[in-house]
């Protein structure tokens, strides 16, 4: 299983309703890839103070690396990401993506 963990510095003017819409869309594809078998969203909560100012994020499991790249070759998902890119500080800067192999 991939664990794809992304991590993002929104722009201070991006309000709470233009960022559940993106993640809604995002949750939306798992309608669409085979494979995504989950997909969470939340703001980071730890008491660490370690986040770097990363203060949302979400996750997607995939059942391999085939779902994975799937995911990542697909244009809508490629439009939501290019949403998040225009939303986060710095654009790419601001997203901080991890992909864990479980």
């Amino acid at each position: 299983m991939i664990r794809h963990c992304v991590f993002v510095k929104f722009r201070p003017e991006i309000d709470i309703a233009a960022r559940a819409a993106i993640y809604a869309d995002l949750a939306d594809l798992k309608t669409r890839i085979p494979g995504m078998l989950a997909f969470y969203s939340g703001p980071n909560v730890s008491p660490e103070g370690l986040g770097k100012g990363f203060e949302e994020g979400f996750i997607a499991d995939f059942a391999d690396e085939a779902a994975r790249d799937f995911y990542l070759a697909d244009d809508l998902h490629k439009a939501i990401g290019a949403r998040i890119a225009a939303a986060a500080e710095g654009g790419g800067a601001g997203i901080f993506v991890f992909d864990l192999l479980l």
